[in-house]
């Protein structure tokens, strides 16, 4: 991995380095590791985001640089988020995406398979999901039960219960469906704290041949978009100020 320079800020009030950039996360790391990143281009350490995204998901990322933007993120964890995912039929995870344990299901490898599911079955599906619904937490998540995240449960083979939240599904959309392959992508617009990874799943289970999320995508948070967001290939210490912005 290339070392960058560490920006130094000596003499420069932090307000002047204090805002807000929206980056776009490539698929293998985890959000901390991008904040990891930009801790050590700008110099600053009082660095957070607005919303998690898994390792093997892209897109996204609001991050808030300094001290004066960090106490501000509560303003932007709240906001709807829209995001483009593409599932997989026949199989399920057991972390509800490619980077779990896949196995097939019993419906994948028969004779009927390839008639199994059809582009009009998927979108009568996506019905029961639309407006108020209640979602349990993966255990393959970050949220903590009894000060435990988990994950780490999850890793040791222990399963929890947990409590259902209350979510709202804005809309959902079947952008495309390949037969042949038994994928589809799909566009989805939440609330926050939504988990699509289990809607996946969960899309999966009412078509009785279960599915996970080969990709997602995240494309807006409230009313930032992934189009004005910069890739974290191209931002370095020479020139994240110009990308900053001031809400």
């Amino acid at each position: 991995m290339k070392t960058h320079k560490q920006t130094k800020n000596v003499g420069v009030p932090e307000t002047l380095n204090s805002g807000f950039l929206l980056i776009d996360k490539p698929s293998g790391i985890t959000s901390h590791d991008v904040i990891d990143k930009l801790r050590h281009v700008t110099g600053i350490r009082k660095i957070g985001h607005a919303g998690t995204l898994d390792p093997f998901a892209t897109g996204l990322l609001l991050i808030a640089v300094g001290r004066e933007s960090t106490r501000r993120l509560g303003e932007f964890v709240g906001l709807d988020k829209s995001y483009i995912a593409k599932l997989k039929f026949g199989y399920v995870s057991d972390t509800h995406d490619i980077d779990g344990d896949i196995r097939k299901t019993k419906l994948n490898g028969s004779k009927n398979y390839q008639n199994t599911i059809t582009k009009n079955r998927i979108e009568n599906s996506l019905n029961e999901f639309r407006g108020k619904i209640k979602q349990t937490p993966p255990m393959y998540s970050a949220k903590k039960v009894k000060g435990k995240k988990l994950y780490e449960l999850a890793r040791k083979g222990i399963v929890v219960d947990r409590d259902q939240v209350d979510v709202t599904v804005h809309d959902i959309k079947l952008l495309f469906f390949d037969a042949s392959e038994q994928e589809c992508e799909m566009f989805f617009s939440v609330s926050s704290g939504t988990y699509i990874r289990s809607l996946g799943h969960e899309i999966g289970e009412v078509l009785e041949i279960g599915a996970y999320l080969k990709e997602l995508k995240r494309i807006s948070i409230g009313l930032y978009k992934l189009e004005d967001a910069v890739g974290l290939d191209i931002i370095n210490s020479e020139n994240w100020q110009k990308y900053l912005l001031k809400p």
